[in-house]
């Protein structure tokens, strides 16, 4: 039992903090006041080749794992890029997971290269005003026609659809009311994201201005069939194979997050001269942050646990969302609790600190909320009956 990184896997991480040097805090406070997509650091990451980390590499990228991903998407995190960071390049590196399982190899040769090299840029167009997280209900429909598929529907809190030109879009073939089970008749689609019948309306929100996220009304969108991946009404099957490398990278950029708030209350608390005498000379100051580091490094120790089962190709569902669920809660308590340690200077942007609490909310809050976890969790774990 080894919990430390590999030498492959500490190379990563330094390389990654190396590039995200030369995007230093300010450059990320610009953004976020902007709401200007990271387009420099976006065409960094991709020209380094890191995009493509987890893309097979018949397929243009490194063919190492989720293990690998999440150390890459910790240290842009904890770099003080954030979720700003993070979300810039979030969905090239685990979405395409169903198109890497399912999707034909003529598929996989014309989708996963220009992804991996950032010439093509996917949003992921699941969640739906009316459904949340009961995905089985999801309204938009795929009406089958020959040749392909007209699409009608809406979604909700789909990032960076202001800059995709690609989607991966979730649909109903079949109605629900025809189908044995809920979960069949769903069908998985890769597409071009047609803004001639697609509106892109963009949701004005609390944080990560920089990286946008919309509803999309989508109005007679014509796919063809060769457009679908894999078998039609098994989509939802395919997409559950992306949801436990989303948290576990969710988990992760969570840690990263709580460690650069760490960090910053830690060096205000040595600076910070009051009663001539630093205030991390003080108790009151020592332990909360204390506290907030344990909690942070034991939950990330579940969020490399998950995906280390998740690359040996075990049984992860338990393990990354309980990771998720820790690393989001400890991070969110370590950003409050860094902007206590700065007292009325957490509150400015300059110390970037509020910054990182507002972007902290999103791990907590997405893509599925503590309570639904710790409801999955009593349900898997101790086999109590399901509660939703």
């Amino acid at each position: 039992m080894d919990f430390a990184l590999s030498e492959d896997q500490q190379a990563i991480r330094e390389a990654i903090l190396g590039l995200c040097a030369q995007f230093p805090e300010d450059y990320w406070l610009q953004k976020d006041r902007d709401a200007v997509f990271p387009e420099e650091f976006y065409r960094a990451v991709a020209q380094a080749g890191w995009l493509g980390i987890a893309t097979p590499e018949e397929f243009g990228g490194s063919g190492l794992g989720i293990t690998e991903a999440a150390v890459m998407m910790q240290a842009i995190a904890e770099s003080g890029a954030g979720m700003s960071g993070a979300s810039s390049i979030h969905m090239a590196v685990f979405s395409l997971q169903p198109v890497n399982l399912f999707g034909t190899p003529h598929q996989q040769q014309a989708i996963l290269p220009p992804v991996a090299d950032g010439t093509d840029r996917v949003c992921f167009a699941v969640t739906e005003p009316n459904t949340g997280l009961n995905t089985t209900e999801l309204k938009t429909r795929a009406e089958r026609h020959n040749g392909g598929y007209l699409i009608n529907g809406e979604k909700i809190w789909i990032s960076t659809a202001q800059t995709a030109n690609k989607m991966l879009l979730l649909a109903r073939t079949t109605p629900l009311e025809e189908v044995a089970r809920k979960t069949d008749g769903l069908s998985l689609f890769y597409t071009d994201l047609d803004r001639s019948k697609i509106e892109v309306r963009l949701i004005h929100k609390m944080g990560r201005h920089a990286v946008d996220s919309n509803m999309l009304f989508i109005q007679d969108l014509w796919i063809p069939e060769d457009h679908r991946i894999g078998v039609e009404g098994q989509g939802f099957k395919q997409i559950i194979h992306g949801l436990n490398p989303e948290r576990i990278l969710i988990g992760a950029e969570a840690i990263g997050i709580g460690r650069a708030a760490l960090q910053r209350a830690a060096r205000y608390a040595r600076e910070r001269i009051v009663f001539n005498r630093p205030i991390g000379q003080n108790q009151g100051i020592q332990h909360p942050l204390a506290k907030c580091w344990a909690q942070l490094e034991a939950a990330n120790l579940m969020v490399m646990k998950a995906a280390t089962l998740f690359d040996k190709g075990e049984d992860c569902g338990i393990e990354a969302n309980a990771g998720k669920y820790l690393a989001a809660e400890s991070a969110f308590e370590a950003c409050h609790t860094a902007m206590l340690t700065l007292g009325g200077m957490g509150y400015a942007q300059e110390y970037h600190v509020e910054r990182l609490l507002r972007e902290v909310m999103i791990p907590r809050t997405a893509p599925v909320s503590p309570h639904m976890i710790l409801n999955y969790l009593a349900e898997k774990v101790f086999d109590l009956p399901k509660s939703y």
